[in-house]
């Protein structure tokens, strides 16, 4: 979505009246991809059906919802995908779609131009066959991804490519961003390896360290004060999540989340956002703009200030840090608090900016004998359930 003065102030607008304007979908938590970093549970527990997600559909159209992100899991293996996909272009919502690109053909690549799809997101981890088929687990599939993207981009589709970076694929981002450059698309590197959304932290391990990402924060391709690519960014919030940046006149919202955005899991329960795992019910049970607007777990989100921040709102690098709300509760137990991974990269932003010695409010706080709160295991209420409501 385009930063224009005119969206800004439609953005400040839904926020001051509470409108879902962006909502994430998962049609689904099956893939035919393995991703070793993948924060998924892919079995089925009992995905909406057919007619449940139009209904869903239809209620968020009367919300007021106008950015519809559709992903997964793998979007293609829903049988139903361009009847929901067809359904969802009717109500007018402006559609994003998150795939891996393998099961794109050339007829379903028309019937997303004739559908009039907006942009597709595709995850390429390397511009190497090894190293980006070794973490997704599937000999052949940097090829058929490649070959989706320029099908569909021939067609006049808006195509990204997203690129996590972890431990296996560090270096490869140079060879992403040239194929991206090659194709003429437009590159997010996500700096961000998160949790497993039931709170399971065993795909942390992949995450590079901080200190070890100060070569790709100096590269020049990448950092604004020294060049960057019209092409390429670089950000520590996850490319999983679909919310919508907001303007600088709201600097005391941590974030959209459950103020205009919220994502909806394949068996419909409802999230301020994919990575923030506060569960605020389920619209197999009532209808959206109910949890939307009266749900206590939701409301809990959006009263949520920056200042009220424990540590960080009074952190003097703040600017410098992209604190995720919900990685404050996976990761450090606390939805109101600091959390290691999100310091660390603060000060590393500030090193690179000039400011001498920096160290986040946490940290000093830790100094100076306090305790650490971080957990490793996932907090205690909130979090998606390992068998979701079934139909």
């Amino acid at each position: 979505m385009s930063r224009t003065p005119v969206m800004d102030d439609l953005v400040l607008r839904t926020v001051e009246r509470h409108l879902p304007f962006s909502v994430h979908l998962d049609l689904t938590y099956r893939c035919n991809e393995r991703c070793v970093h993948c924060y998924l549970d892919h079995e089925d527990y009992g995905e909406m059906t057919t007619a449940e997600v139009k209904r869903v559909l239809d209620e968020l159209a009367e919300a007021g919802t106008l950015f519809l992100t559709l992903s997964g899991g793998e979007i293609f293996l829903r049988q139903d995908f361009f009847e929901l996909l067809e359904y969802a272009r009717a109500l007018h919502f402006d559609v994003s779609l998150k795939t891996n690109a393998l099961l794109i053909n050339p007829e379903r690549a028309q019937k997303l131009q004739e559908l009039g799809v907006r942009k597709i997101q595709v995850s390429i981890y390397s511009a190497d066959p090894e190293i980006h088929d070794g973490i997704t687990m599937v000999p052949g599939s940097l090829r058929r991804s490649v070959e989706a993207m320029r099908l569909v981009k021939s067609l006049g589709l808006i195509v990204t490519i997203a690129c996590p970076l972890m431990k296996q694929n560090l270096t490869a981002y140079r060879s992403v961003l040239s194929l991206a450059e090659e194709l003429d698309v437009p590159y997010v590197l996500d700096l961000t390896i998160t949790p497993m959304i039931d709170g399971n932290h065993s795909t942390v391990n992949h995450r590079v360290k901080a200190q070890d990402l100060l070569p790709v924060l100096q590269d020049s391709r990448l950092n604004p004060k020294l060049g960057i690519s019209p092409l390429a960014s670089v950000t520590s919030d996850s490319a999983v999540s679909s919310g919508v940046p907001l303007p600088a006149e709201s600097d005391d919202l941590p974030c959209s989340a459950g103020h205009n955005t919220c994502y909806i899991s394949p068996y419909g329960e409802v999230f301020p956002c994919v990575q923030l795992p506060v569960a605020a019910g389920n619209v197999r049970q009532r209808k959206f703009e109910d949890i939307w607007y009266r749900s206590p777990e939701m409301r809990r989100v959006e009263s949520i200030r920056e200042s009220q921040l424990t540590h960080c709102g009074n952190c003097s690098i703040r600017s410098y840090c992209e604190r995720c709300p919900g990685l404050a509760l996976m990761e450090g137990g606390d939805l109101m608090g600091a959390y290691e991974r999100a310091c660390e990269m603060a000060e590393l932003n500030a090193r690179l900016a000039g400011v001498a010695n920096p160290v986040s409010a946490f940290h000093a706080f830790q100094a100076v004998g306090g305790l650490s709160f971080q957990s490793s295991k996932p907090a205690s209420t909130g979090l998606i359930s390992i068998a979701p409501l079934r139909a």
